[in-house]
């Protein structure tokens, strides 16, 4: 029977049977695009030789990995860009005023349960917290997509992810997905569509299944994905303009890999350098000292991050060795932490906090010297990821991030 890959994908195509191994054309609902518009979708479309794009009432453009620009080429490329958002009338364009895609897509009411999504970025997987089938996608890919309004879509097979427990005080959604990453390693679901499920699925937040989902492609997923609740609902009201129909898998849907894990005992995690699946609990790097630290991108910049940041750092000072960035996810994330007094009890414990980009998770801005160690609540910990090859990089939730960093080494966040 079919799963919730297959499913979405039945009700996107004109074939009357759906299944894992097929090559579809499917019709897409929304499409993201930012900076990668200008760098290279804007050149492979001009090659098509096409005069208008197809449906740009489903397209959300902005930018938020060089904002503001950083040099002149970046310049260019985002002058580039809204040239020819302008040219082809997309008028859901946010340039660089409302933070992170990731984010705003579906604060903008991009996202829905059911809904076929795709953007120019390998963690669009993120919108699978929410029932949708999401993916990243190429240059060629997003220019053909942009012509023809149609693109082609191999059916992934799917894992599903069995998780049984009480989720533990302090874990985050980080620290369970770290800790599946170690169980199947980065390419352990390569071209796979991921389900979350079990009793664990429930009790998370909806921050933390975005986090979740975010980090799909971390273990080489194509997607990630949690069944819709009444959770998903309340977050998306208001938000969707439009009727949707939610999907399920069926109960005996056909899983490729059925994986369980019990998280009741789950400790907090760190993904040692270079790789995220190199995740050991956090009390054993206890002698690793940080010199810079990390909360925000695409993958834990949200509420509920900055929150428990704020709760483990007020009253205290953020260790004289470490450098503590903050990058709210999106402008409407950063105005609620404002009005919450998590901005300002993150500033006095010594934090700065920065406008609502991808800036430090890819080094932008606040790249790493030599020998230096950063301790990052992003997703990649690759050589070279936040400035210099001879740095290291660890991966780890925004609670052991803001407990290391006021004791200058990794932290157990539970011993704070």
């Amino acid at each position: 029977m079919p799963t919730m890959c297959e499913k979405i994908f039945a009700t996107h195509v004109e074939e009357e049977r759906v299944e894992a191994g097929m090559i579809v054309n499917a019709e897409v609902d929304a499409i993201m695009v930012h900076e990668m518009l200008g760098m290279r979708v804007i050149g492979a479309f001009n090659q098509i030789g096409v005069d208008k794009i197809q449906h740009p009432e489903r397209i959300l453009a902005l930018f938020d990995h060089w904002i503001p620009a950083n040099s002149i080429d970046v310049a260019i490329v985002q002058k580039e860009s809204r040239e020819f958002i302008k040219k082809h009338g997309i008028s859901n364009f946010y340039d660089m005023r409302e933070g992170i895609c990731h984010q705003v897509m579906p604060e903008k009411g991009f996202v829905w349960p059911g809904a076929l999504i795709v953007g120019t970025d390998s963690h669009t997987c993120t919108y699978g917290a929410f029932g949708a089938f999401s993916t990243g996608i190429g240059a060629t890919d997003c220019a053909v997509l942009l012509a023809e309004g149609k693109l082609w879509f191999k059916i992934p097979e799917t894992i599903k992810f069995d998780l049984q427990g009480k989720v533990p005080p302090l874990i985050c959604g980080k620290d369970i997905m770290l800790r599946l990453i170690s169980e199947i390693g980065v390419d352990g679901a390569t071209y796979k569509a991921v389900e979350f499920k079990g009793e664990v699925a429930s009790q998370l937040s909806i921050d933390d299944r975005m986090t979740i989902c975010n980090m799909a492609i971390e273990m080489g997923g194509k997607a990630g994905m949690f069944e819709p609740d009444d959770k998903t609902m309340e977050w998306l009201k208001g938000r969707v303009q439009h009727p949707y129909t939610p999907v399920k898998s069926d109960p005996d849907a056909n899983y490729e890999q059925v994986i369980s894990i019990d998280i009741s005992d789950l400790e907090p995690q760190v993904a040692k350098p270079h790789s995220p699946q190199n995740a050991v609990p956090a009390s054993e790097l206890s002698d690793v000292k940080v010199d810079q630290c990390f909360i925000g991108s695409c993958t834990n910049g949200r509420l509920s991050d900055l929150e428990i940041a704020a709760k483990i750092l007020k009253g205290k000072t953020i260790h004289p060795d470490v450098r503590l960035i903050i990058c709210p996810a999106s402008k409407e994330t950063y105005l609620e932490a404002l009005k919450l007094g998590i901005i300002q009890t993150l500033i006095k414990a010594g934090a700065v906090v920065t406008h609502s980009t991808c800036g430090p998770c890819l080094g932008i801005f606040g790249m790493l010297a030599p020998g230096e160690v950063s301790l990052s609540a992003s997703n990649r910990n690759f050589i070279g990821r936040q400035g210099s090859r001879d740095a290291f990089i660890y991966l780890a939730s925004p609670a052991t991030v803001a407990a290391s960093a006021i004791v200058g080494h990794i932290q157990d966040p539970r011993k704070t």
